[in-house]
């Protein structure tokens, strides 16, 4: 099972999620308390192995920027958390994570609307849109087709709970962010504890 730890913003956190075993790392570019500039993430995407998933997060921006910003930072992989349509998703020339709310049932009928390279499931949207903590109803997953699609979980985790996600989810990989954080800041005892609780999942 792939960890991404989201929401980095230091190269002494970056380092050490990598050592415990995170397979990818999220630097955020939209409105969050979490947001990073450009010189920092690419500071940061240097120092970084080169199989490790480097993923932005964006929010309704302009494709241009997008753009421009993944290739001045050295990104692999672009996380979309807006309303962008899947024809905006399969214009980028980067591999696309597109995020999608879920709240209820209805909300899965949107994962087949996208043919991207990963369909990132989250939880309601709060004052960001990702990073909130709130998880939604794992068992939906368990009934919507989910089976032909990439699936990233979300939304809500954190080591005392995402071994029960990922058995009823069973996605590709699982992303967290402020579950690995204490006052806001992330914390290097909690995603150790993390990533070693996902590892050991059979």
């Amino acid at each position: 099972m792939k960890v991404k730890i989201c929401g980095i913003t230091d190269r002494e956190t970056a380092l050490a999620a990598v050592e415990q075993g995170a397979d990818a790392l999220g630097f955020v570019f939209a409105d969050s308390k979490r947001k990073v500039d450009r010189d920092t993430a690419k500071s940061i995407i240097d120092q970084l192995p080169a199989k490790i998933m480097k993923v932005g997060v964006f929010v309704n921006e302009m494709k241009e920027q997008i753009e421009s910003t993944a290739a001045s930072v050295g990104l692999t992989h672009i996380q979309l958390h807006g309303e962008e349509s899947p024809a905006f998703c399969n214009s980028l020339s980067f591999p696309v994570i597109k995020a999608l709310s879920i709240e209820k049932m209805e909300d899965f009928k949107q994962v087949n609307r996208f043919d991207c390279s990963f369909i990132l499931l989250d939880g309601p949207k709060g004052k960001y849109r990702g990073g909130n903590g709130t998880a939604f109803d794992w068992m939906m997953a368990g009934q919507a087709e989910l089976s032909s699609k990439k699936i990233i979980l979300a939304g809500g985790l954190d080591e005392t709970n995402v071994v029960s996600a990922i058995e009823q989810v069973h996605p590709y990989m699982v992303d967290v962010s402020s579950g690995v954080e204490t006052n806001g800041k992330k914390d290097l005892a909690k995603i150790k504890q993390f990533i070693e609780a996902v590892k050991a999942v059979k």
